[in-house]
């Protein structure tokens, strides 16, 4: 490692944008299928809309965007235990979930959110 007096420690959040209006279909996928806590937003951040969540020591923050497009290659990479059982409960919910086997060392899968935003959800593989 360079010593340049500054080192980063740890990923605070990642940010997905979202529509206006969207905030329920994500509270509904985020928050009911997928189990996240939804935290509460400063107020002069509540103000833009959108809507943030945790999960273990992960957050997601949702951020409105006038001329939204949904990431669909760009995506959070999401470390799960118990993979196979998100599986099972998006597949239970109607979300599709696609495997995909192209990274050593790791199961993972792709799905998309009620926006179309991507995202991947992998576990490292047990030897």
């Amino acid at each position: 490692m360079i010593d340049n007096g500054y080192d980063f420690v740890g990923l605070h959040h990642t940010q997905l944008a979202i529509p206006p209006g969207a905030e329920d279909r994500i509270r509904a996928f985020y928050g009911g299928i997928l189990g996240m806590v939804e935290l509460e937003k400063p107020p002069v951040l509540a103000a833009r809309g959108g809507c943030w969540f945790r999960g273990g020591a992960l957050e997601l923050h949702f951020g409105v965007e006038a001329d939204f497009v949904p990431a669909r290659k760009a995506h959070p990479g999401l470390l799960v235990a118990g993979l196979d059982a998100l599986a099972q409960r998006l597949d239970a919910a109607g979300v599709e979930v696609e495997w995909d086997d192209n990274f050593p060392g790791h199961r993972r899968f792709y799905a998309y959110d009620p926006v179309g935003n991507r995202l991947e959800f992998l576990e490292p593989q047990q030897l």
